[in-house]
């Protein structure tokens, strides 16, 4: 599989599962996720999977600190109502990485180890998100804004070229390398695009 070379420069997210433990999936239950593993599982690269990845990132270091998080101890509330705009997308990297689902997440065993009722939308919050464990109820804010990340200028008509088939073989593929390198960009710049309260 050939992918952009940057994906693989991002940190990782490592966190530990007590599910996973339990189950024998991984012996000691300690998980990475790779910004390549979030790609995969939304099926693309762009601004929002990766502002997504940030977020979680910067949450779960703002919770833990020296600690490693905890997959599924972690509830995920969201200002906008799941269907509205990005909204959806990024709940399913916050559900990959945190295992926090609604009412259709894993159920449990003998009451232990549930996923269910950990992430809950349209919260009247102010910020894009928030984050909060459950053991301490310690809780984060999060906005993401990519706003200062700008496309480059280009970007815009070789989208139109594309899209209404008039794009050459060369425009396409500089049009993806201008779409990853934004995305790279918001990456190596989480202090710019991520606010943390």
């Amino acid at each position: 599989m050939t992918y952009p070379k940057f994906f693989d420069s991002v940190e990782p997210i490592k966190l530990y599962d007590p599910l996973s433990e339990f189950l024998g999936a991984v012996d000691d239950g300690i998980i990475e996720f790779s910004y390549l593993d979030v790609v995969k599982n939304a099926g693309h690269s762009c601004p929002t999977v990766a502002g997504a990845y940030l977020m979680a990132q910067v949450g779960l270091k703002a919770l833990y600190r020296d600690e490693i998080p905890q997959r599924g101890d972690i509830l995920v509330r969201f200002a906008d109502d799941e269907i509205n705009g990005v909204t959806g997308v990024i709940a399913n990297v916050f559900s990959q990485i945190t295992g926090a689902m609604k009412e259709n997440g894993f159920k449990g065993i003998d009451k232990e180890f549930s996923r269910v009722g950990l992430m809950a939308f349209a919260q009247e919050i102010n910020a894009t998100m928030e984050m909060q464990r459950l053991d301490n109820s310690k809780t984060v804010s999060l906005t993401y804004d990519p706003g200062s990340i700008q496309p480059d200028p280009k970007h815009k008509e070789l989208l139109g070229k594309i899209l209404h088939k008039q794009a050459t073989y060369d425009e396409k593929r500089e049009f993806k390398t201008l779409w990853q390198k934004r995305v790279a960009d918001i990456l190596n710049n989480a202090d710019k695009v991520i606010i943390l309260k």
